[in-house]
């Protein structure tokens, strides 16, 4: 299983190019991930495939409030 951290505390107050381009990203990654899993593995996490595949056709620059530090 893999496990995934935020550490908010240790990111800068104004966030450079380089790491706005790699959270951007990593966004992207997420979301190709999501789109990937089969109807087993969303069930876990509680999503339907209908819900996955919205969150992946988003764009990358689209990331929810609560993803940012």
């Amino acid at each position: 299983m893999t496990y995934i951290t935020n550490s908010c505390a240790t990111a800068p107050s104004r966030p450079t190019l380089i790491a706005g381009l790699t959270a951007r990203l990593a966004v992207w990654k997420q979301r190709r991930a999501l789109k990937a899993l089969n109807d087993t593995a969303l069930e876990d996490i509680g999503l339907t495939r209908r819900e996955a595949n919205l969150e992946a056709k988003r764009t990358f620059w689209d990331a929810p409030e609560t993803w940012r530090c």
